[in-house]
């Protein structure tokens, strides 16, 4: 302790030691001290030196003070020391009074000093595990160290986060911490972690990053709230920037609703902090990242849609439209809405309904373009109106329309100002910057547009009192030959150029424009002249537009002018400027620099005024004719009519492939429609056999009706029979009673003998039942009507077995009358008192009673015996009738079957002639390319065909 004290305070008497020499002997003291309070007395030691003799305390005390964090982790207080000691040597602290040298010396030391440190990746395993120590003076340290770590060596260090087990949860951990001091030290250590980092990036989103970082924004207060708003949202930026996985789970989390009130201004909007423009500065910058037109068509449109439902989009043209705002948030806002708008119809509606709170109210589009073609504005406020007005007409034909019309003679109102006077006054202004953002605004109202290209060439205009108007074609090309004679603010090219785009655009892909164009008489000499002159590296530029002006008359030419036809447009071109030089003039423009900066996105940044030349939708068009228009120059006129008539062979073979497409799909309908009738000749055919089933369901029911009712009438006829009792004898009877019982005896045999009669023909009727029945189980197998019929016999066994039990009844009399006529003989000599009499008497009457049911259940028999056989024969005319049903449905059936296999057989003789006139095709079109003509594939016409179906059908919905 006392050499410690000794080299901290120092000595007065003897030479003082130098600085490497006590960091080296406090380095042997970490190492070599067992005391725990001598190390750590030693660490605060380096801990004080390293900021002075950072390149001392590096070099020999990074290897201690790593051993001293592996191996003190009980003591965290050395644990602080070893961490911030680490910290100091290893960070770049940027200082003002240290110039740019020393600066860099200290920058590279600190790589160095880092790699170092992350050599063995344990090291960095180490500082996480260190960061899960809840004690202050640990992970503070610990966030701080690993922070600088990255932002010396990201790449190195996130790669061993990356691989570290819950190495970012561990991370993430510190947004939850109490503590405001490590939560802000953590929002920055994740900003390092996150850069340029895809999976970290998607790791971090998933660990809950934004619902975290939305509650922070919250509850510091939006875009009212300090610096550590503005952190939160810069790792807002690193998440989602140029990362789809994210952008779809923000907007499927429904965290764009969030994003809602931080765009809340109040009416009083002076006074803005600087922390509250960077804030809401970077909240807008998060919006457009959402919308950006480098994502995915789909994902930018599902978040355009949500911004409009939210009513985050009518929030920003409310801010759009208020008054105090200060000019870059302005700005920022407008290039904001015009990505919120781009290419959604419904978004683009809206916006052409918000109005400016003046008096009277005027569209938001209108004062947009009143501060566009203002020269006193800001110029990055121009050219946020311009990507504006871009952008509410990107793939919006309602809109062209509507913006065109505003220039129509019917349509103009002298009371208001509209977008085409505005587009007009700034097309004819003396500021240079003005024409070109309306030349460029006027040309995407045009953008693959052809009706609205023929509505602008009925512009009038009128130049001067007593002259009469003029088209605004013809104005512009007034303008544009005039040159430099007219004096104007700004670059001299820049009008011409603005001009030029503007012309290109509106003639291309229509030839009634080129006609119109072509017709004044002064347009291809100037063009001619302009191309063929040997003028400045400034007006290069201005030859090659001129050159894909004349390109673009010959390509889509009708030939409907004389004086101007393809040939002698082409004529002209090489004798008075030669093909190889129109071509290299051509090629100019997709040389420019200014060329390509143009075309890497859609919005207009420009450093200066001056450099703002080409438009990207123009730099597409420029893409797409300058090859179609070098072939077409340098064709001749005989290869022309070659490639004309090849293209009318290819026609006529497309229109007969065109007619065999057409047959196939007649054909394809007759067989769709007989697959249809077979369909429904099946369901008839299925309703038939339902119809039947229910009519065999029905006779089944009447059956059982029947069993009921012959149940019935058997309980009531043996109830009588039981009934009947020995008769008592008869003791004598008179005379005349014994003839008439002679009499009724004579008549019961009678009875008897007709009985039998009657029962032998019931016996051969059951038998001619049978034999019927056997015959048709034998014709219909299995089918309803064998089993009805096998009911009929056997209720025709039940009714012979009551025949049997009545001719047993009928015995049983004639037994009884025997006995009877025995005992009249018997007694024939004797007197019958009177009360033997009246017992026979009443012995005869129930014999003829008797007598009478008998003869009555005979004929009902009979008659139920009749119906049976009515029942068989509907039973078997039914089953007749479905029978020849089906037959007629097989027969039709196989009739249909024919006619498939016959249309079958004519599509393949189809096909064949379809491969015969393919394989001619295919021939045809290498001829054309053998003469180095571009032909294109079926492939290709089919899939434009299908673009423009579309794009018919987005018109159809709009």
């Amino acid at each position: 302790m006392n050499f410690l004290r000794g080299v901290i305070a120092g000595q007065a008497a003897g030479p003082q030691p130098s600085g490497a020499e006590t960091i080296q002997k406090l380095c042997d003291r970490v190492a070599s001290s067992t005391l725990l309070e001598d190390r750590r007395d030693a660490v605060r030691a380096l801990k004080s030196l390293s900021k002075k003799y950072r390149m001392e305390v590096g070099t020999q005390a990074m290897d201690h003070l790593i051993n001293i964090l592996q191996t003190d982790r009980s003591d965290s207080e050395i644990l602080g020391y070893a961490l911030d000691t680490l910290y100091n040597i290893i960070c770049n602290d940027e200082e003002e009074e240290q110039d740019e040298n020393a600066q860099k010396q200290a920058d590279d030391l600190g790589a160095q000093f880092t790699d170092t440190f992350i050599q063995e990746p344990e090291h960095v395993t180490l500082l996480l595990s260190l960061l899960e120590e809840f004690d202050f003076h640990v992970r503070w340290p610990g966030v701080k160290l690993l922070t600088a770590l990255l932002k010396n060596q990201c790449t190195q260090v996130q790669g061993v986060i990356l691989v570290s087990p819950m190495g970012v949860s561990r991370l993430m951990d510190l947004l939850a911490d109490s503590r405001e001091v490590i939560r802000n030290d953590g929002l920055l250590l994740l900003q390092q972690l996150t850069k340029s980092n895809a999976a970290i990036q998607k790791i971090v989103a998933f660990e809950s990053a934004f619902e975290r970082l939305l509650d922070i924004i919250t509850e510091e207060g939006s875009s009212d709230g300090g610096i550590v708003v503005e952190d939160c949202l810069l790792l807002l930026l690193n998440l989602l920037k140029n990362n789809s996985s994210n952008q779809n789970f923000f907007k499927e989390g429904s965290y764009i609703q969030r994003m809602k009130p931080w765009f809340e201004v109040g009416d009083d909007n002076s006074g803005w902090s600087a922390q509250k423009v960077t804030n809401l500065h970077l909240m807008l910058q998060l919006v457009r990242v959402m919308v950006s037109p480098v994502n995915s068509p789909g994902a930018t449109a599902s978040c355009q849609k949500s911004m409009y439902q939210c009513g985050l989009l009518q929030q920003l043209c409310t801010i759009l439209m208020a008054t105090g705002v200060p000019a870059d948030i302005l700005t920022e806002t407008i290039n904001t809405v015009s990505e919120v708008i781009r290419g959604s119809q419904v978004n683009q509606d809206y916006f052409a309904s918000v109005n400016a709170p003046s008096n009277p109210p005027r569209p938001a589009i209108v004062v947009l373009l009143m501060s566009m073609v203002n020269e006193r504005q800001p110029f990055v406020l121009r050219c946020a109106v311009l990507y504006c007005f871009q952008c509410f007409l990107y793939k919006n034909q309602k809109g062209q329309g509507e913006i065109v019309a505003t220039l129509l003679p019917s349509t103009i109102d002298a009371n208001s100002i509209s977008a085409g006077q505005l587009l007009c006054g700034g097309l004819f202004s003396a500021d240079s910057l003005s024409n070109w953002c309306a030349a460029v605004a006027l040309a995407h109202a045009l953008q693959d547009n052809l009706t609205q290209k023929e509505q602008l060439l009925r512009v009038q205009l009128a130049t001067s009192l007593g002259k009469p108007p003029v088209s605004l074609l013809q104005q512009c090309t007034n303008i544009l030959s005039q040159g430099d004679k007219i004096v104007r603010r700004g670059s001299k090219v820049q009008t011409r150029v603005g001009l030029l785009m503007l012309l290109c655009t509106w003639i291309s892909n229509c030839p009634i424009a080129v006609t119109h164009f072509l017709h004044n008489q002064e347009n291809v000499p100037f063009l001619t002249a302009q191309i063929s002159e040997n003028l400045g590296e400034d007006e290069r530029l201005v030859q090659g537009l001129c050159a894909l002006l004349l390109g673009i008359c010959i390509y889509y030419n009708d030939n409907s002018l004389e004086n101007y036809t393809k040939d002698k447009l082409k004529q002209l071109i090489e004798k008075r400027i030669g093909k190889e030089n129109f071509v290299e003039k051509l090629c100019f423009i997709t040389k420019h620099e200014l060329y390509s900066r143009a075309a890497q996105k859609p919005q207009p940044v420009f450093p200066s005024p001056e450099q703002m030349l080409f438009d990207h939708e123009f730099t597409k068009l420029v893409k797409e004719l300058e090859g179609v228009i070098t072939k077409a120059v340098h064709k001749s006129s005989e290869e022309e009519k070659k490639e004309e008539e090849v293209k009318k062979t290819i026609e006529q073979h497309d229109n007969i492939v065109t007619q065999y497409k057409e047959l196939i799909r007649e054909q394809d309908a007759q067989i769709k429609e007989l697959k249809e009738q077979v369909d429904s000749m099946s369901s008839q055919n299925e309703q038939m056999q339902s119809t039947v089933t229910q009519q065999l369901s029905t006779i089944q029911q009447h059956k059982d009706q029947y069993n009921i009712l012959k149940l019935k009438l058997g309980k009531e006829n043996q109830s009588p029979s039981n009934g009947q009792g020995d008769g008592s004898q008869v003791n004598g009877l008179q005379t005349e009673e014994l003839t008439q019982l002679r009499e009724e005896v004579e008549e019961l045999r009678k009875q008897q003998t007709l009985l039998q009669t009657q029962l032998g023909d019931k016996d051969a009727l059951i038998n001619s039942l049978k034999s019927e029945a056997a015959q048709a189980a034998q014709t219909a197998e299995g089918s309803a009507g064998g089993s009805e019929n096998t009911e009929l016999l056997k209720e025709l066994e039940a009714l012979r077995s009551q025949v049997q039990s009545k001719s047993s009844e009928i015995n049983q009399l004639k037994t009884e009358r025997q006995e009877l006529v025995r005992r009249a003989e018997a007694g024939s000599s004797d007197t019958v008192p009177s009360s033997d009499s009246s017992i026979d008497t009443a012995k005869m009457a129930e014999l003829e009673s008797r007598l009478a049911a008998q003869t009555t259940e005979t004929e009902r028999l009979k008659g139920e015996t009749k119906g049976l056989s009515e029942s068989r024969a509907d039973l078997e005319q039914q089953l007749a009738s479905a029978t020849s049903t089906v037959a007629i449905l097989q027969t039709e059936k196989a009739k249909l079957q024919t006619d498939v296999q016959e249309s079958k057989k004519e599509q393949d003789d189809l096909l064949m002639l379809l491969a015969d006139q393919d394989q001619k095709i295919h021939s045809l079109k290498q001829r054309l390319k053998g003469l180095g003509e571009t032909v294109e594939d079926e492939d290709d016409l089919d899939a434009r065909d299908q673009t423009d179906e579309e794009e018919e059908e987005d018109e159809e919905e709009d």
